[in-house]
C-alpha cells in the first residue's frame, strides 16, 4: 500500500471526525483559532493513534475488537448527538443553545475523538497484515484528519453563527446518523 492509498484511507477515516468538527464549530459565533486547533488536534491525534494500536494488537484481538467496534461508536455518537438535541430543545429562554463563550469539554472531545476513530483501529489491524510502515501511515492519517477537522470547525462556525438553534439540531442529528451508519455498515445492512 503506497502513500497515495494511505492518504485516501486517511480521507475516508476522517469523514466522521470532519462531521463531528463541524458540529463543534456550530456554537462558535466567531472562529476561535485556539479552540479550533485543540479540536483538530484531538481528532487528528486519536485518528493517528488508533491505527497504531490496531497494528500493535494485530490479529491477537481481531476476533474481540471487530464484533463490537461499531456498537461502541454508535453508542458514543448517539449519546453526544442526543445531548446536543436535548440542549437545543430544552434551553432556557435566557439561555441560547450554545454558550456565549463556548468552552471545550475535554471529556466530550475525548468521547467524540474515540467514537470517530474506532474504525481506524480496525484499519490498523488490516495494515499489520499488509506490512505497511505504521509510523508513516499514522502520520498521514492523523495529519489528514487534523486538516479536515480544522476545515470542519470553520465551516460549522460560519454556518452556526447564522442558524444557531437549527444548526445545533442538525449537528446532533448528524452525529446520531453517523453512529447509525457505522452500525448498519458493520452489521451488513447497508454498504457504502
Amino acid at each position: 500500500m503506497g502513500l497515495l492509498e494511505i492518504f485516501f484511507v486517511g480521507i475516508g477515516l476522517s469523514m466522521d471526525a470532519f462531521a463531528a468538527a463541524v458540529c463543534k464549530g456550530l456554537c462558535m459565533k466567531r472562529i476561535r483559532i485556539g479552540q479550533m486547533l485543540v479540536i483538530a488536534l484531538f481528532f487528528g491525534a486519536f485518528q493517528g493513534l488508533m491505527p497504531v494500536i490496531g497494528w500493535a494488537l494485530g490479529t491477537q484481538f481481531e476476533a474481540i475488537v471487530t464484533p463490537i467496534d461499531h456498537w461502541v461508536a454508535f453508542v458514543l455518537l448517539a449519546l453526544i448527538g442526543g445531548k446536543m438535541l436535548w440542549d437545543a430543545f430544552h434551553d432556557d429562554e435566557d439561555e441560547a443553545a450554545c454558550d456565549a463563550e463556548p468552552r471545550l469539554d475535554v471529556r466530550e472531545l475525548t468521547m467524540l475523538a474515540v467514537a470517530t476513530s474506532i474504525d481506524a483501529l480496525a484499519v490498523g489491524i488490516t495494515l499489520a497484515f499488509l506490512g505497511v510502515n505504521i509510523v508513516q501511515a499514522a502520520l498521514v492519517i492523523g495529519a489528514t484528519t487534523f486538516v479536515l477537522s480544522l476545515l470542519g470547525v470553520a465551516a460549522g462556525s460560519l454556518f452556526g453563527s447564522r442558524f444557531e438553534k437549527p444548526a445545533s439540531i442538525a449537528g446532533g442529528a448528524v452525529l446520531i446518523l453517523i453512529g447509525v451508519k457505522i452500525l448498519l455498515e458493520h452489521l451488513g445492512v447497508i454498504s457504502l
